[in-house]
């Protein structure tokens, strides 16, 4: 067997070089680089390691593995899952970082990839495996286990987790962990442990190992027992709902669930993940569902007999934690790649398959036994559709002073926006009002991060996004000035929290959009407090007032967030305010995307009001209220948590669908 002389590292790099995602989809098969390139940060963990031989494959083939440099390793995963998002999992980043803090503050970024079900690929440096200088800078010591490192902290958070004690485990780790992160079920954070030691150490590597390596992504067809189990349950629904995930965008099916929905007449609501798998103004398209969700949505929800989930985790912001289906005999029939997603809320029929092969085979039986949704249920979504856009056309007409509210914000900028251009948010209020009042028309569209909801995420992930869109606009040929704009919408609150990777991007100068609303605190949280009686403790960025030891009463902190980000190299452009701001909002959004490619990060800064809210979604989360207070606010918000408790289910299925035997 030929074999070539590597230090593990520069094996490492050269064989993520070679590993390519095939994927077909509808007999069309696209082929592109698994791992495109290298988020990193040195330190003396991975320097002499995974540094040194992106250093060597620079000088060699610069395009062997492209290296990029980064300012926060949390940041660097950010955009590894930002760029994933867009290439709809067929394409992530590795990230590599130096041993303890440089390691240790990519967990977060890791969380959220497992729990995004996005694939991203770490490799966290490690203490020296021979433990010959031992213990080392920024070495974790216990005394119970001194096998225990730093790195142990991704096991729970990673779906695949490895440590390359010895050269000769790397040929494992490595091929176990492509197959977890290119595997649609599985995937997530992928971490390979790689002690400082070892990454330097030399290996005898089969060419075999670094050859071309094909990893396709499987798309399981659907059984038939169970299209004819769904279908069962379906042809009788009087008021039955789809409520579509981020599943039907990984399965390249948003055309599909349309012709499903107009074959049948079925409305569709849509969850974070799944908003623009159908166009806003589709007669069908109920909009968001759940607490941050359309009043069309829920209230159509509210008495569904049928829910078809389509690729969602039914998380609690999408069930309004479990009082969004009040139908005494709802029922489930569960569309997902994943077992674990497709047996939650008591479904009656679990169908572990993809979304792009199952969807045109429920449509096909549902037309050969002649379904139509009943012309009642039909009415009340023409009249739920009409109720909630009206609402959102006057959020969108409001001129608030002396401060614009957030919801005419997302209005203007939604409107200065072309239909391919992407929106980009994580956390605070905006994911909430984005959910409900965002237009999209584009199944690429929107790209809001809210399985973790990670305040900070916004900037590194959007960026990472820009690159994807970068990626297919050469790969299609186009001139990048005829690609997508990416507009990344923030609050201050996560702006403070991380905003340095602006710093990689006016180094590539990369042009990205940012649009930050400055409210002089936390507006999501600060709601969430009222409404729990707690009178928006610690939710504002104001002075102290020392002699009652508070923040809600002080003048706001003179913190110049525009000026802040000229300092990093941005451009930046100031909407002041006045009656006008808004239109001046509009015609900066305008400018910052007629500026060219290639010319860097643009930064529009406007104040926005901190106390307006979007339109109510008649709907509810549950956040627990204090039982016990001296506070009449918080006794008051727990009668009313009460109330809604009381509408809350336990979503096991009817019992005949639990009988021995039908499971």
């Amino acid at each position: 067997m030929s074999t070539r002389t590597l230090s593990v590292a520069q094996a490492t790099v050269e064989f993520l070089a070679n590993q390519w995602t095939v994927d077909v989809v509808d007999g069309e098969r696209t082929e592109v680089r698994t791992i495109p390139g290298m988020h990193g940060i040195f330190g003396h963990g991975n320097l002499a390691g995974v540094g040194q031989a992106l250093k060597q494959a620079q000088v060699k083939a610069p395009g062997l593995m492209p290296y990029h440099q980064g300012r926060n390793e949390q940041g660097l995963v950010h955009q590894a899952v930002g760029y994933a998002r867009h290439t709809r999992r067929r394409q992530t980043f590795g990230v590599t970082a130096s041993i303890g803090p440089g390691s240790t503050n990519m967990a977060t970024g890791a969380a959220l990839a497992t729990t995004n079900r996005l694939p991203a690929l770490l490799l966290a440096s490690d203490e020296f495996a021979t433990r010959a200088p031992d213990p080392v800078l920024q070495q974790l010591e216990l005394p119970h286990g001194h096998d225990i490192t730093c790195a142990d902290l991704f096991r729970p958070i990673s779906r695949y987790f490895d440590r390359v004690q010895r050269p000769e485990q790397l040929f494992s780790a490595l091929l176990n962990g492509m197959r977890v992160l290119m595997d649609p079920a599985e995937t997530g954070a992928v971490t390979i442990s790689l002690p400082q030691d070892v990454q330097a150490e030399r290996i005898e590597v089969p060419e075999a190992f670094l050859a071309r390596r094909e990893w396709r992504i499987r798309r399981p067809d659907p059984e038939d027992v169970d299209i004819a189990a769904a279908i069962e349950v379906i042809r009788d629904a009087q008021q039955p709902l789809i409520i579509a995930g981020g599943g039907v965008h990984y399965a390249f099916a948003t055309e599909k669930l349309q012709a499903l929905a107009e074959a049948t007449g079925i409305p569709v609501a849509y969850t974070q993940a799944g908003v623009g798998t159908l166009n806003w103004d589709h007669e069908l398209c109920l909009g968001a569902i759940g607490s941050t969700g359309s009043t069309a949505s829920n209230a159509y929800a509210k008495d569904a007999d049928v829910v078809i989930g389509l690729g969602t985790r039914y998380e609690d912001f999408t069930t309004a934690s479990m009082t969004a289906f009040q139908h005494p005999g709802v029922r489930f029939v569960n569309v997902n790649i994943t077992g674990m997603d497709a047996y939650k809320v008591g479904a009656s029929v679990q169908i572990v398959a993809d979304a792009g092969k199952t969807i045109p085979a429920l449509q096909a039986s549902l037309t050969s036994v002649g379904y139509r949704t009943p012309a009642a249920a039909a009415e009340l979504v023409r009249t739920e559709r009409a109720r909630w856009h009206a609402s959102v056309d006057e959020a969108f007409s409001v001129r608030n002073q002396p401060l614009p509210a957030q919801t005419e914000i997302i209005g203007a900028v939604n409107q200065a926006m072309d239909d391919q251009d992407v929106v980009v948010c994580a956390a605070g209020s905006l994911p909430g009002d984005l959910h409900k009042l965002w237009r999209v028309k584009d199944s690429h569209g929107y790209h809001v991060e809210y399985a973790f909801s990670c305040m900070g995420y916004e900037i590194a992930g959007g960026l990472g996004l820009k690159r994807a869109t970068q990626d297919e606009a050469a790969a299609a040929g186009r001139d990048p000035q005829d690609g997508r704009d990416v507009v990344v919408m923030v609050g201050d609150g996560s702006y403070l929290m991380m905003h340095t990777e602006l710093v990689t991007a006016v180094a590539e100068r990369i042009k990205l959009v940012v649009v930050l609303l400055q409210n002089h605190g936390f507006a999501s949280i600060g709601a969430l407090s009222e409404s729990l009686g707690s009178q928006r403790f610690g939710t504002k960025y104001r002075y102290l007032e020392e002699q009652t030891h508070n923040f809600e009463q002080g003048e706001p902190l003179p913190v110049d967030i525009a000026a802040n980000a000229e300092s990093l190299g941005v451009t930046v452009l100031r909407v002041e305010p006045g009656a006008d701001a808004i239109d001046r909002l509009a015609d900066a959004v305008a400018e910052a995307k007629a500026r060219p490619e290639g010319s860097g990060p643009v930064l529009i800064h406007i104040n926005s009001d901190l106390y307006l809210d979007a339109p109510d979604s008649e709907s509810w989360w549950d956040v627990p209220v204090a039982e016990v207070s001296d506070l009449e606010s918080t006794q008051t918000a727990y009668t009313t948590y009460q109330e809604h408790k009381s509408r809350q289910r336990l979503l096991l299925g009817p019992a005949e669908d639990h009988v021995e035997g039908n499971l």
